[in-house]
């Protein structure tokens, strides 16, 4: 599944470690004059400014971060900048720049590679990013991806995860859930051709939840949607593994608790019906799900009128005191304890 048996295929020996990285990168447009330099040096170089640079790194590794039996290799390219870019936008800044390294077993040709870096050039350029350097190596098994992204602010207009107060709004962009239930699909349909490599999977029905598992999008868009409403968030984070292990690093890190309303969490009608033939509860598949790289965010309620109306947002609960603990308040209006059920890649259930 990897790509076309037929193609002719190109060892990656026969181009060397710096023809590989030549090759791939060499259709790659450099985006902002802060990058000086960008691939074919010992360094990248980049102009300093006035404003703070923020630096972000993700390792994803085949076999625990991605299954390539389902995932193509332009999507992986894509999903494994969006993991970095999302980091980035969770601190209410602007991603410039990004590296990637990469180490591959001799089980990947040079047109394999070709379609990670193809997927790695349409998110640079959807998302206005230069690439600007990173290693190619070999690895015994399998492939793992390191990016590293740089991004830009200025200094007043970066939001941590400590900032949240007593009273202020829980945020979430977008809809939850679906990246999870996404997975679960592709897992099942991955069961089933084991058993059967004639069966042709029909999963029109779960097109939302595949797009949002095999080519997530980061939300770039809400920091720039914040500055025009004139709302600075209090406190800020990405929801890579879970809506509930995020918001109790906020309220660790602000030394708050908090009140989440199930009644209030965003779900697409495709993941209510998916639960209900997968007979999951739609709350913790939007509570410990992971990987929808949305923002969640607190803001000030004197800014409740600026937001409320934005499609784009939905206030899900609101923060405590510390001693009150951190809570899902249920449709029956019965408080539950959140607990940290998102993604572990430490976890042995999850190998």
């Amino acid at each position: 599944m990897l790509e076309d048996k037929n193609r002719e295929k190109t060892s990656l020996a026969e181009l060397g470690e710096f023809g590989l990285i030549d090759h791939l990168t060499k259709h790659f447009k450099i985006h902002h004059t802060s990058t000086v330099k960008g691939v074919g040096d010992d360094c990248a170089v980049l102009s300093a400014s006035e404003m703070e640079t923020l630096i972000t790194t993700d390792l994803l590794v085949e076999g625990v971060h991605f299954d390539l039996s389902y995932m193509p290799l332009k999507h992986l390219g894509y999903k494994a900048v969006m993991v970095n870019l999302s980091d980035i936008y969770a601190m209410n800044a602007k991603a410039e720049q990004l590296t990637v390294s990469l180490a591959v077993s001799n089980r990947f040709s040079l047109e394999a590679l070709e379609e990670l870096y193809a997927g790695i050039q349409l998110a640079c350029e959807t998302y206005n990013v230069d690439l600007i350097g990173g290693d190619t190596t070999s690895s015994a098994k399998g492939m793992l991806i390191s990016i590293t992204a740089v991004g830009k602010a200025d200094k007043e207009e970066i939001t941590y995860r400590n900032g949240a107060k007593p009273n202020d709004l829980i945020v979430v962009s977008g809809d939850l859930g679906a990246a999870y239930l996404g997975l679960q699909v592709l897992e099942r349909e991955k069961q089933v051709y084991k058993v059967n490599p004639q069966n042709q999977p029909d999963l029109e029905a779960y097109t939302y939840l595949i797009e949002r598992q095999l080519k997530p999008e980061a939300r770039k868009d809400i920091p720039r949607l914040l500055k025009d409403l004139e709302v600075k968030p209090t406190s800020m984070i990405d929801i890579s593994d879970g809506l509930s292990s995020e918001i109790i690093h906020i309220c660790t890190q602000s030394k708050v608790g908090c009140n989440i309303f199930e009644e209030k969490l965003p779900l697409d009608p495709q993941v209510i019906s998916t639960c209900e033939e997968f007979n999951i509860d739609s709350t913790m598949v939007a509570l410990s799900g992971g990987e929808d790289y949305e923002l969640l965010f607190t803001v000030s309620i004197n800014d409740f009128d600026k937001i409320k109306a934005n499609p784009n947002l939905t206030v899900i609960g609101h923060i405590t005191e510390q001693n009150q603990g951190m809570n899902l308040i249920t449709r029956a209006n019965q408080s539950m304890k959140l607990k940290a059920q998102g993604w572990n890649s430490f976890d042995n259930e999850n190998e």
